[in-house]
């Protein structure tokens, strides 16, 4: 069988869901073999829709990682649910990720509800097995949740060592209908190098910050230019904060803070594009901008 023989292709798109934190990034990065979507301990940290292709062989698979399902307190809240339930409609299937341990939480019997209503075919990922000591807990978990909905498959994974990756993306496969694919073959993402690079600034914020922070920080690429006959690309980036308080604290004691947030967030840039990179990073405050129609469609949130 030729592997160029488009009669013997197949695709799947494929929403990953789930509540904040629970490791949907994480899962999607595994599973491409590289990054793609930022991930921090912090609920709430993909803030928009994130596509991932992954090409195996005559099998394209089409991830879409979706925000945390929650219950909004903000307009940029009510758009992170707008992308959850625009992921999910109008998908193949969708991979379901919970914890493996601790209370089922009324947001995922409510997602849960909503798949129901979808008619999709769901798998379950229970994710960050490392955590759990006894095999028990982990089955009672998987009957726990199997009796709430009828998953294609059950698959314990851990996306931090890998363990089950392989499993999982076996019964993703195993969903793909014949179809020519839909992207070249080696595409990663959708993503244009500006939304990566002011992602990858924002996540070096959010291991730095304190708690009351992350959530009012949006970064804004001003400029991306490479220059001539050097290799070297020049990244202007705005970090926007709500209060003038946390600017500050962004810039922090002789600028010490934001000067490691750069060299960290650039170091990761030139891996990811594979050149030097020239970043010049500055902080503004914009108040209250997560409530501003206008201000979160100018940043690409919507």
């Amino acid at each position: 069988m030729e592997k160029n023989d488009m009669s013997a292709q197949k695709t799947a798109f494929v929403a990953i869901v789930g509540r904040p934190n629970v490791g949907k990034s994480s899962i999607l990065n595994k599973l491409l073999g590289q990054k793609v979507a930022i991930v921090t301990s912090r609920p709430q940290t993909t803030r928009t829709r994130i596509m991932g292709v992954l090409t195996d062989g005559d099998i394209q698979m089409v991830f879409t990682d979706t925000p945390g399902f929650h219950r909004p307190r903000t307009k940029l809240g009510e758009k992170m649910i707008q992308a959850v339930d625009e992921g999910i409609s109008g998908v193949d299937a969708c991979l379901f990720v919970t914890e493996a341990s601790g209370e089922i939480r009324p947001t995922e019997k409510e997602l849960l509800a909503k798949l129901k209503k979808e008619k999709i075919p769901v798998v379950l990922a229970i994710n960050k097995i490392d955590t759990v000591a006894k095999k028990d807990e982990l089955m009672m978990r998987i009957a726990e949740l199997s009796n709430m909905f009828e998953f294609e498959a059950v698959v314990p994974v851990s996306a931090l060592n890998g363990n089950g990756m392989d499993a999982l993306l076996a019964e993703l496969e195993a969903l793909a209908e014949p179809s020519p694919h839909l992207f070249p073959d080696d595409t990663l993402t959708d993503q244009p190098e500006r939304v990566l690079a002011a992602e990858f600034i924002r996540e070096k914020l959010l291991f730095r910050l304190d708690n009351e922070i992350p959530h009012g920080i949006a970064v804004s690429i001003e400029k991306m230019h490479e220059r001539e006959d050097s290799g070297i690309i020049d990244i202007d980036a705005i970090i926007y904060c709500e209060k003038e308080s946390h600017k500050g604290i962004i810039i922090g004691k002789k600028g010490d803070m934001l000067k490691a947030v750069s060299t960290s967030a650039r170091k990761e840039l030139e891996y990811f594009l594979g050149c030097k990179v020239n970043l010049q990073c500055w902080v503004k405050v914009k108040e209250g901008w997560r409530n501003r129609e206008g201000i979160i469609h100018n940043f690409g949130l919507d």
